[in-house]
C-alpha cells in the first residue's frame, strides 16, 4: 500500500496543508509588522551586541 493511500483514507485531511499554510503565511506576516514598527535605536543595539567590544561578558570570555 502507498503512502498516498493511507492519506486518501483519512477524512477531512484536505484541511490540513491549508492550515499550515495559514499558519506560515500569519507568521511571516506579523514578523513583517514587528520589523517595520521596531525601534530603530533598539535594534542598533540589538545588532551591536555580539561585536561589542566593551560588554563585561566580552571581557570576561577574552580573559578564558
Amino acid at each position: 500500500m502507498k503512502f498516498i493511500d493511507y492519506l486518501s483514507s483519512i477524512s477531512g485531511v484536505a484541511i490540513f496543508p491549508l492550515i499550515s499554510l495559514l499558519v506560515f503565511f500569519i507568521f511571516f506576516v506579523l514578523l513583517g509588522f514587528y520589523v517595520i514598527k521596531a525601534d530603530k535605536t533598539q535594534m542598533n543595539y540589538l545588532a551591536s551586541l555580539p561585536i561589542d567590544e566593551n560588554s563585561s561578558e566580552n571581557d570576561s570570555e577574552s580573559q578564558i
